[in-house]
């Protein structure tokens, strides 16, 4: 049985034994930020280099649309559908057509880029990631924008073309269209026009048309879109924000606003959840659900298109989108999983008073998917 001392000096042995591997195990953990730090941001500078990518070449106007538009996935998606059942709807027609849709004038813009909604719909999981990005962090996604032009034009594939204008300015580097009535979406390979790719577990996100040759040298474009008004987005790049062209935006939406500058309008949101937590606070949404909610709205992106009953006329509407002051500012995946919510799909199309011909965009057949990183976001210091 052992003494009184002996068991004195086996506990004295264990206390000496605890305090110095303590320190060593509290050294394995970072020390707490301190009181009033700002939080790391929700996208870093790999995940936002993925995200943007694919359209940072895209024209300033219809960059500008495609930002807004991604913060109402949704609709993107009934869009979407509503431009594969009616692809005959253009012009003139279609600006009467969008009159009749519920949808964020941001997103009825988009119906006359067919090939750009077909991208946005078959890329659900880019689409939405895009939007939170550009609602959370809007001055960093516009920053981001300009080093990938920077990184494109010293790779010497950024220039003016018979399809666009390239302008060099200090606040940064426009694309303009080279005839204001007639757009030509670019086509790329992110892979080629930037240079080796510098975040490997990052890879970009990328979308291909029907009959893109993958790894094809510079920048490409297909046919031109006569778009009319359609085109009003834009930047002003010396000050990281977005503005309106309220003449076209007007004439398009059958409107007037006035105060053209962008607002995220929660109600066209239809219930996605948003990722960043201050997004949610600043939009009045409660915590969010978890993975499941961004799986709620996926799934079914490959389906055919269904005609849609025509809905009885409305009055257009003074669009909340866009008044007051703005706010706002892994890999390209198929999302083939989860189920999307369909209940709010019963905004429907009216039926066009008379066909107009348009050549077909061929079928949506997205590339085979790069591997997907482990994680949305990311926390790397800018280049």
């Amino acid at each position: 049985m052992p003494t009184k001392d002996a068991v004195r000096h086996a506990l004295l042995g264990c206390l000496v034994l605890l305090l110095v591997a303590v320190p060593g195990a509290l050294a394995q953990f970072p020390p707490p930020p301190p009181a009033g730090a700002p939080a790391p941001p929700t996208f870093g500078a790999e995940a936002l280099d993925q995200l943007l990518a694919p359209i940072a070449l895209y024209p300033d106007a219809l960059l500008a649309q495609i930002l807004m538009a991604a913060t109402y996935p949704l609709e993107v998606v009934e869009a979407a559908r509503w431009v594969q059942a009616y692809p005959y709807v253009t012009g003139p027609q279609l600006e009467v057509a969008m009159q009749q849709q519920p949808w964020d004038p941001s997103v009825k813009s988009l119906t006359a880029f067919p090939q750009v909604l077909a991208m946005m719909n078959s890329m659900l999981d880019w689409t939405q990631k895009l939007g939170d990005a550009f609602l959370a962090q809007p001055q960093d996604v516009m920053a981001t924008v300009q080093l990938l032009r920077a990184k494109a034009q010293a790779a010497g594939y950024l220039q003016s073309t018979p399809q666009q204008a390239v302008v060099v300015e200090p606040q940064g580097i426009q694309i303009e269209p080279a005839n204001s009535q007639l757009v030509y979406v670019p086509i790329y390979d992110p892979t080629v026009v930037y240079g080796p790719w510098w975040y490997p577990a990052y890879p970009p996100y990328y979308w291909y048309p029907p009959g893109y040759v993958v790894g094809a040298p510079g920048l490409s474009f297909g046919l031109g879109v006569a778009v009319g008004a359609a085109l009003w987005g834009g930047f002003d790049w010396g000050h990281h924000s977005v503005h309106i062209n309220g003449t076209n935006f007007n004439t398009f939406n059958r409107t007037t606003i006035p105060n053209p500058t962008w607002r995220h309008d929660a109600d066209h949101r239809r219930g996605v959840p948003y990722y960043d937590p201050g997004v949610r606070q600043r939009f009045g949404q409660g915590p969010r659900p978890g993975v499941d909610a961004r799986q709620a709205f996926r799934g079914r992106a490959q389906e055919a298109p269904r005609p849609l009953a025509p809905p009885a006329p409305q009055a257009p509407r003074q669009p909340a989108a866009l008044e007051g002051l703005g706010r706002g500012g892994e890999t390209r995946s198929a999302s083939d999983r989860g189920r999307l919510s369909w209940q709010s799909l019963g905004a429907a199309s009216p039926a066009p008073s008379a066909p107009v011909s348009r050549p077909s965009t061929g079928a949506v057949r997205p590339a085979p998917s790069p591997p997907r990183p482990a994680g949305g976001g990311g926390s790397g210091q800018r280049r």
